[in-house]
């Protein structure tokens, strides 16, 4: 079922079902918590490569491609997608990528899940948001990721001024500010000021804590719903598995009797048109269903962190920062709105 000479975080039971390995299991929870805090899959394998912790085939050094495999692979969150391939050639074992010759089927729990389904969701929205962001980058900050320009929408980065002398200050700009047509015109910020406008913006949300906890329970139930979706998926998969079928008919067909080969042409073709429409369904629908289920986990762990703070902040504190900010917008003028993340919004004049 797995390969698991090549892949992370399980062995071979003595049942023959996949077997979670603890210590490897560690790392792919790292390598997931470490992406959902801002780190680019490059950032992550130079950490797993300084930090000497194996690569999946035991080697010293990780490829960002490595993560990417990982991030992207469903069986971590106990799930298999079965017939991703297929053999065409049962004498030289020659196989191919199933590119809709034959169905595929996709199992829930499968196996044991190293991660939860939620925060397999988290990750795919993640990276769908970011192959489409513009200018993202990161330094390892918790900041990275988060500050966006208001001018042009690409992300800010760090910078250090006077790096080698005692005025030495970190500051955030514009990744685009001067490749653009015209240079944006959104300002550079200090990294303090940054910290001390979220302190300003997290006090201010929690003098509305009571009102915001208030059936927050109703309220992502309601905006993050899937059911319909889980309805059209259901819908969408028994067509899916229909069409495929057809498919396979037609061919065979053609195999065993003599046809008339414009006439099958134009029936293979329709069908498997047909079948690529309701695959490219299939991906929107999920898509939409892991976009919601990442909301709600994001609300959820804002509303635990406000839960958790009931005291006004005196100073910056990472853990929150994490939990609460969705992005902070940067204006001219110096006016930052910080987004949190369930959706509130607060604006900071430094």
């Amino acid at each position: 079922m797995l390969p698991y000479g090549q892949f992370l975080g399980y062995k071979k039971g003595e049942d023959g079902f996949p077997e979670i390995v603890e210590k490897e299991a560690e790392t792919v929870r790292l390598i997931y918590k470490m992406f959902l805090e801002g780190k680019t899959h490059s950032g992550i394998a130079r950490y797993l490569t300084k930090e000497k912790i194996p690569t999946p085939s035991g080697k010293d050094e990780w490829q960002s491609s490595t993560i990417t495999s990982i991030l992207q692979n469903e069986k971590y969150k106990g799930a298999a997608m079965l017939q991703k391939s297929f053999t065409v050639d049962f004498l030289t074992k020659k196989k191919k990528v199933n590119e809709g010759e034959i169905p595929q089927y996709y199992v829930e729990n499968s196996h044991p899940a190293i991660i939860t389904p939620e925060v397999f969701d988290l990750a795919q929205h993640e990276l769908r948001k970011r192959k489409n962001a513009k200018g993202y980058k990161t330094g390892g900050g918790c900041f990275s990721g988060k500050i966006i320009c208001g001018e042009c929408g690409s992300f800010y980065g760090s910078k250090v001024w006077h790096s080698t002398s005692k005025y030495r200050r970190v500051i955030w700009q514009c990744n685009h500010k001067f490749k653009n047509e015209e240079k944006c015109k959104t300002p550079h910020i200090y990294e303090e000021d940054l910290k001390s406008s979220f302190i300003k913006a997290f006090n201010s949300l929690l003098e509305n804590r009571d009102e915001i906890l208030e059936g927050y329970e109703a309220v992502i139930e309601t905006l993050t719903d899937t059911s319909r979706l889980e309805k059209e998926n259901a819908r969408l998969q028994s067509e899916c598995e229909v069409v495929a079928e057809l498919v396979r008919k037609c061919v065979e067909e053609n195999a065993g009797t003599v046809m008339d080969q414009q006439e099958y042409q134009e029936r293979y073709t329709g069908l498997v048109e047909r079948y690529e429409e309701i695959k490219m369904a299939i991906d929107d629908n999920l898509n939409k269903r892991q976009e919601r289920n990442a909301k709600k986990e994001s609300i959820k762990d804002f509303m635990r962190m406000i839960e958790k703070n009931d005291t006004l902040l005196d100073g910056f504190d990472e853990e929150v920062w994490n939990a609460t900010i969705e992005n902070v917008m940067v204006y001219q003028e110096k006016k930052l709105i910080f987004i949190f993340k369930d959706g509130l919004e607060f604006e900071v004049n430094i």
